[in-house]
């Protein structure tokens, strides 16, 4: 009961991002078993990461970050560019690939950016509880605001070339390959910053998560107007037939 007050920093984040991408769905909202699906799938891919960090240890690769970040700058830049940001984002992005744009309901490119989100969301929570034992619990408000916004952001990015490609029929390869490289990076860096100074570098890490973030809500919204005037094109096209809303499919 104890560890309960110590949680709620940690959950009541990704309560309030899971409520606010359901919301920016409304026009065609995903089935909820769909963006629960996704969510457990986010907690798989966190075991999927820290498989990867372990398959690390027999190449001597397998590093304590926040001793390279008091020791190695130069060792902490690496490690998190090649290890920490690609792990993670490709544990994300794995599921997505073989599962989500699989999915009947995947049928518009505002849909793979909630369903990744949903994805980032249960990756965040599993992340931040494994690491709730060592954070006291200025710590643990700190994680459990952030965690879940920066698996959004770079999930965000491969989502939405993967979806644009996907819904265009077009093949998936290159997008997938570079909508990853670039959110691996931002990670990468962005978790560079805050590990070697984490209170002096928050402006920079602070400023990249805004632009990223400007970037998303930009087009979030561009998504949603083109699948609203799609939608009434459509339904000019058929003028005696209503609107039919969405239903969640099994």
């Amino acid at each position: 009961m104890q560890r309960i007050p110590l949680m709620l920093p940690i959950i009541v984040p990704v309560i309030f991002w899971a409520a606010y991408h359901y919301h920016k769905d409304r026009h065609l909202p995903e089935p909820p078993q769909n963006l629960a699906l996704c969510f457990g799938l986010g907690l798989f891919a966190s075991l999927l990461s820290a498989g990867m960090y372990a398959g690390l240890e027999p190449l001597g690769l397998r590093y304590d970050a926040v001793a390279l970040a008091a020791e190695d700058t130069l060792g902490l830049l690496a490690f998190a560019m090649l290890a920490i940001g690609p792990i993670e984002e490709l544990a994300k992005m794995l599921p997505f690939l073989i599962v989500v744009i699989r999915l009947k309901a995947f049928d518009e490119p505002l849909d793979g950016i909630i369903y990744a989100s949903f994805i980032g969301l249960g990756y965040s929570l599993a992340e931040n509880l494994h690491y709730l034992e060592y954070l006291s619990p200025l710590e643990a408000m700190a994680r459990g605001f952030a965690g879940p916004v920066i698996h959004i952001l770079f999930a965000s990015i491969w989502a939405h070339w993967i979806s644009r490609a996907r819904l265009a029929g077009e093949a998936i390869t290159g997008p997938a390959a570079l909508g990853f490289l670039l959110a691996a990076a931002l990670h990468g860096f962005y978790d560079f910053l805050v590990l070697l100074h984490p209170v002096s570098a928050l402006p920079i890490a602070a400023t990249m998560i805004v632009v990223i973030w400007v970037w998303r809500l930009r087009l979030l919204s561009r998504l949603h107007r083109d699948a609203v005037q799609s939608s009434e094109e459509r339904e000019s096209g058929n003028p005696g037939k209503p609107r039919q809303p969405r239903q969640p499919r099994l």
